[in-house]
């Protein structure tokens, strides 16, 4: 039982805000992309970037580069095959191989190039 004017230390325990991940400042680095087509459809992307606050941002990075890579070459979706992370002296790298096609694709990593680029391009993320 709580007395008035008496304030429990649980209580103000549980007002403290402890601060997130998400609320430290995003200065992301991006280092640039190697592209290498690898069979007709097939291409993969190498990218490298330092400041990710999780291995999305880094996987955000190389679907913009899919993205554009797409839109490059004529076609209008990709689809992500797979992608290999790590990190080595505070660089953030991946190893991401997407096929493209004029179509929409099947699986369930299938982005319309178009629509990824602009998010890209709105939200700062470089493109090939």
């Amino acid at each position: 039982m709580i007395r008035a004017g008496i304030i429990s230390p649980l209580l103000l325990a549980a007002c403290v805000q402890v601060p997130q991940a998400s609320q430290a400042p995003f200065t992301p680095d991006y280092q640039g992309v190697e592209t290498r087509l690898l069979d007709g459809d097939l291409v993969q992307f190498h990218v490298a970037m330092t400041g990710a606050r999780t291995s999305a941002d880094l996987d955000n990075y190389a679907e913009c580069a899919a993205a554009q890579y797409a839109l490059i070459r004529g076609y209008g979706f990709a689809r992500h095959v797979r992608t290999k992370m790590k990190q080595e002296g505070g660089v953030q790298t991946a190893d991401a191989v997407y096929t493209i096609s004029p179509s929409l694709p099947r699986g369930l990593r299938t982005i319309d190039a178009e629509v990824v680029v602009a998010d890209c391009e709105a939200n700062g993320i470089p493109t090939v």
